[in-house]
């Protein structure tokens, strides 16, 4: 995913677009054969360079689609994680519910405690005053002979009203005396059975307990899984968002790619049709001459054998003429270079120069204009790009237009960056102080100025084949 920018840089590097505008007296047609020829290679290169782009995106594509089955999976696992998340908080809830339902039994039961040792106190406070009344009861029938006492009593009657009254009441105090005893013995059973239930109480409240401890142990884990959950969610959704991030970049790297590569093409063959124009036309104007000189030297020829001599043989003065001609033929088809050097692309000072500063290599000069100030070409050329700001290499360079040249067997790249306005299009041929646009002070600007650079060849980011441009501007 991190290739792009060595990838354009080699591409940028070794794709040199050309272009000829000089005038046709400045060129021959040896000249315009090799610069043909050179396009021609370029454009194989281009083709060749088209079609390991296409293999690459071709191969991208591929990573794509598996990048986006893996999301496809991964969003799979998020809709699964956010239904176990939902039973684990549904688990939550219902073991708050038994935890609050336990409290509440327990308060319940401990209220329940404290009623039958209340019962306890009061049973055991009855038994023990009927105990000590029994004991009483006991002795005084000890102490009298025991149940013979109530025969006596019964005998003793003086009448039969009297017996049955005396009766009666034996049988009276025998009931109750009954009725105490069956008493005192259900007080005691009672006793024993509410101790019973009081430790079973107890034993009832400490389960109780254990299970409420063993309830909030299991809620700390559930909250621990719940938190996990809700981790590996984060993790997974960040890790999503990333590769998306990632595969929209390479996207668009691939496409400004394809983009200046494209570009690049078209250049190449707007320069190959202006060669092949400047050739023919060229050509043809050999052509012309050649027959004008030939016009020229059948007239000669023509006089001269009307008046000569014999030992003129016409020869002479056809020989002293035609050296001549040929001469200017050659002299008309091959014209003095006119140099190699770049033109000033503003007039104004220069404020910052070629070279290292602030750790890096500033790869061009600056010149100090205000915003607005015309932006001429500094030679004839095809403009390859323009507004590249955000490619590989080309951050902070605002409104930026660069333009391909061939000058004199050798091609550059010119850059014109922090413009404020454009003028000029990719593909475009530009003729030599043709304005382009307009100077600003776009993208990482301290001030409106002009940025402008020279590479030998085509642009790269690496910028490695950047040249001082005051060693060729004229």
């Amino acid at each position: 995913m991190k290739k792009f920018p060595v990838l354009l840089s080699t591409m940028l590097a070794a794709s040199t677009i050309t272009l000829s505008t000089t005038s046709i007296s400045a060129e021959t047609t040896n000249d315009l054969n090799k610069k043909i020829n050179e396009l021609e290679q370029q454009q194989k290169e281009l083709e060749n360079k088209r079609s390991n782009l296409k293999g690459d995106y071709d191969k991208t594509d591929k990573k794509i689609k598996a990048n986006l089955n893996e999301q496809n999976s991964v969003e799979t696992d998020i809709n699964s994680l956010d239904k176990e998340l939902e039973t684990t908080l549904k688990q939550i809830k219902m073991k708050e519910s038994k935890i609050d339902e336990t409290n509440k039994q327990m308060e319940q039961l401990t209220a329940q405690i404290e009623k039958l040792k209340n019962e306890i106190a009061i049973l055991q406070e009855r038994i023990k005053k009927r105990e000590a009344m029994l004991k009483d009861r006991l002795r005084n029938i000890q102490e009298n002979g025991g149940e013979m006492k109530y025969i006596e009593v019964i005998l003793g009657a003086k009448s039969f009203g009297d017996f049955i009254s005396r009766s009666t009441a034996v049988n009276t105090i025998m009931d109750q005396d009954k009725s105490i005893m069956e008493q005192h013995t259900a007080d005691k059973v009672t006793v024993e059975k509410n101790k019973v239930d009081v430790e079973n109480k107890k034993g009832e409240v400490e389960q109780k307990k254990r299970s409420l401890q063993g309830q909030k142990q299991e809620l700390v884990a559930l909250k621990g899984k719940l938190s996990d959950q809700l981790s590996e969610k984060e993790t997974l959704m960040a890790s999503l968002q990333d590769e998306q991030k990632e595969l929209e970049q390479y996207k668009v790297s691939v496409k400004k790619e394809q983009e200046i590569l494209a570009n690049q093409a078209a250049a190449a063959e707007k320069a190959k049709q202006l060669a092949q124009a400047q050739k023919s036309e060229l050509e043809q104007l050999a052509k012309q001459k050649a027959e004008q000189q030939q016009t020229k030297q059948s007239s000669r020829a023509a006089k001269s054998s009307g008046g000569s001599s014999p030992s003129n043989g016409g020869s002479s003065p056809s020989s002293a003429s035609s050296s001549p001609s040929v001469s200017t033929s050659d002299s008309s088809s091959t014209p003095p270079k006119t140099g190699a050097g770049l033109s000033y692309p503003v007039s104004a000072g220069i404020t910052s120069g070629y070279g290292h500063r602030w750790g890096e290599l500033h790869a061009g000069i600056d010149f100090g204009v205000p915003i607005g100030t015309p932006v001429r070409t500094a030679a004839p050329g095809v403009v390859i790009q323009t507004n590249t700001d955000g490619q590989p290499g080309m951050t902070g360079y605002g409104n930026v237009v660069l333009v391909s040249h061939y000058i004199n067997g050798v091609s550059y790249t010119t850059l014109y960056a922090h413009l404020d306005s454009i003028n000029v299009s990719p593909g475009q041929t530009v003729s030599a102080g043709q304005v382009i646009g307009r100077s600003g002070n776009t993208g990482n600007s301290t001030g409106p100025h002009l940025h402008f650079e020279v590479h030998r060849g085509g642009w790269n980011a690496a910028k490695s084949n950047s040249i001082d441009p005051l060693s060729i501007l004229n």
